[in-house]
């Protein structure tokens, strides 16, 4: 039997499973609520060792000290702050592990091969921020994950900002806001006139701001400004998926939708389909088959096989095999 192990890092913790690499579906995992730090020189590859190590060690002592094939390690940040890990992990993993087949992957890549696996298609991962990716199998085509400054349009951390300055608009006596979004800053944060005191110093800003997205949504039933910050997410989380998607008369395609936003429901899911169906009737949109964890195993165990077929790239999906030869 080949052992494989996937790794998902996020902002929300540390996952590790470990799966036998003919049937990548059966897998055992371990969890770390703690995020690994990002410092000056990117993802800290020591705090992510520090977590991974013993939670590997965890697995493979349950599962009678057998060794490891390959390695899939899908990290948030890995395309544009991944470099230190690029330099140091795969050493590092054979060092302790044996490991000579390592990828190292954009946590995008992995919810793309968690969701659709290896076969042509888009995905668009919405959570606290919002990317879409695409592929044909010769390449990438991305579309945001620029971070909440920048982009992220749609996501978790734009609803919720979008919905704040609503309920600050009715705190002022604006045009466009919202009351009953105020009554729930209120209720969630205190006094309105409080909230840039609470939120400016926070280095989890991203966060905080997306989880106000819920209030978002159960004020939208009832509230057209509400109502109307989730249609023109859905627009926008369109707008990605657009970009990456293939263009009607290239033959079918399909997409997945995956991300902890998806949890909203309907209040966004309706808007989205409704966008789809209008910009994108070539395209059909498909249930995920798996999360971000998931596609890490998979892509570990395509790597064991010999049977990875999703593109290489320096930024998005890296095979530190070579490195080890």
């Amino acid at each position: 039997m080949s052992w494989v192990i996937g790794v998902d890092s996020g902002g929300s913790g540390l996952r590790v499973a470990l799966a036998d690499a003919a049937d990548p579906t059966r897998s055992e995992c371990v969890v770390s609520r703690e995020a690994v730090r990002t410092g000056p020189s990117g993802i800290e590859t020591a705090h992510l060792l520090a977590q991974l190590l013993p939670m590997a060690g965890e697995l493979l002592g349950r599962a009678g000290g057998v060794g490891v094939t390959a390695v899939a390690v899908g990290a948030a940040g890995m395309a544009t702050l991944g470099d230190d890990l690029r330099e140091r992990l795969p050493a590092a993993l054979e060092s302790s592990l044996g490991v000579r087949r390592l990828a190292l992957a954009a946590d995008a890549v992995t919810a793309y091969a968690g969701a659709l696996g290896q076969q042509p298609g888009a995905v668009v991962a919405a959570g606290t921020g919002m990317i879409a990716l695409g592929t044909d199998l010769t390449g990438w085509r991305r579309a945001d994950g620029w971070g909440h400054l920048l982009g992220d349009c749609g996501g978790g951390a734009w609803i919720g900002r979008a919905g704040l300055e609503a309920a600050m608009r009715a705190h002022d006596g604006r045009r466009g806001g919202s009351p009953a979004l105020l009554a729930r800053l209120e209720a969630v944060f205190g006094p309105a006139a409080g909230l840039p005191g609470q939120l400016y110093p926070r280095h989890d800003r991203p966060a905080l701001l997306a989880s106000f997205a819920p209030e978002v949504a159960g004020c939208s039933a009832g509230d057209p400004v509400a109502a109307g910050i989730l249609r023109e997410a859905a627009r926008q989380i369109v707008d990605a998926a657009e970009a990456v998607c293939p263009p009607a008369g290239a033959g079918a395609a399909e997409a997945a939708l995956t991300g902890g936003l998806l949890k909203m429901g309907d209040p966004l899911l309706t808007p989205v389909r409704e966008e789809f169906a209008e910009r994108l009737p070539h395209v059909r949109v498909v249930p995920a088959a798996g999360d971000p964890l998931a596609g890490a195993v998979r892509i570990a165990a395509a790597l064991a096989t010999g049977t990875l077929r999703l593109p290489s790239d320096p930024r998005l999906l890296q095979l530190a095999t070579e490195q080890l030869r």
